[in-house]
């Protein structure tokens, strides 16, 4: 008996930067789907790290150290690691749980992190941090990002302070490679990335393809993308366990529909 996979012969565009997205387009070839490796956005750790390194110095000095994504998770520790190691009395706190996956892949274990909805606003929801007058906290990021999380905790009595890790760029992306794949699908997991392919794909681009099923893991994307024009936005749960469960679940309604 022929077992039929659920994403056979599906093409389906995946964005992530190419370090992140190995172990997605693996499964998704697993799947039976056909994908397009396509990436968004570059990222490295920052060049000039002085100022990181002079911050890490002072580490121990802070109460709270978040690290608001993976990348700042693997980009952050290596230079926490490379100068010494982490204050025993810091406590880790992050954003989201493949954020607290890799910071347990660094041997830390007890890290405060939601477990419902993985953002900025969710974190600060939590017990942890609504007691933090007079805290010390550093947020581990990337070269810029939103400033909510900083901004509330300062606003809670927190005396806060950014330590760029990693840097973004735009990779040189020529728009017709993706129109000639014809994608049946597109999955974006940030708003940066997705305003990137909204300019790259300029008017003609975005006719095309707007009608193409985009799949997105947080509702503050999937917001930006329903404002660009897309018509058929599919919000899903994060990560790649959360993104194939949504590829499925529309794979199979396509079926049966």
């Amino acid at each position: 008996m022929t077992t039929i996979l659920p994403l056979a012969g599906l093409k389906i565009v995946v964005t992530r930067p190419r370090d992140q997205a190995e172990q997605l387009v693996q499964r998704i070839e697993q799947a039976g789907g056909v994908p397009l490796l396509f990436p968004l956005l570059e990222i490295a750790a920052v060049q000039d790290t002085r100022e990181l390194n002079e911050q890490i110095t002072r580490l121990a000095q802070f109460n709270l150290a978040i690290f608001i994504s993976p990348n700042a998770v693997h980009y952050g520790l290596s230079a926490i690691q490379a100068a010494g190691k982490l204050p025993e009395t810091l406590k880790i706190a992050t954003v989201g749980q493949g954020s607290a996956k890799a910071l347990r892949e660094f041997g830390i274990a007890n890290v405060i992190a939601p477990t419902e909805r993985f953002d900025s606003e969710s974190l600060l929801a939590l017990p942890e941090l609504q007691d933090i007058a007079d805290w010390r906290v550093m947020i581990f990021r990337g070269d810029g990002g939103r400033e909510l999380l900083g901004d509330t905790l300062k606003a809670r009595g927190a005396i806060v302070e950014y330590a760029a890790c990693y840097q973004r760029s735009k990779p040189q992306h020529n728009a017709s490679i993706l129109l000639d794949y014809a994608p049946d699908a597109i999955s974006v997991t940030s708003s940066e990335a997705l305003g990137y392919l909204w300019q790259m794909l300029e008017a003609r681009g975005q006719d095309i393809l707007r009608e193409t099923p985009l799949f997105v893991p947080h509702q503050r994307i999937a917001e930006l993308a329903r404002k660009q024009g897309w018509h058929k936005v599919l919000l899903t749960d994060s990560g790649d366990d959360g993104l194939l469960s949504g590829l499925t679940a529309w794979a199979n309604q396509r079926i049966n529909a």
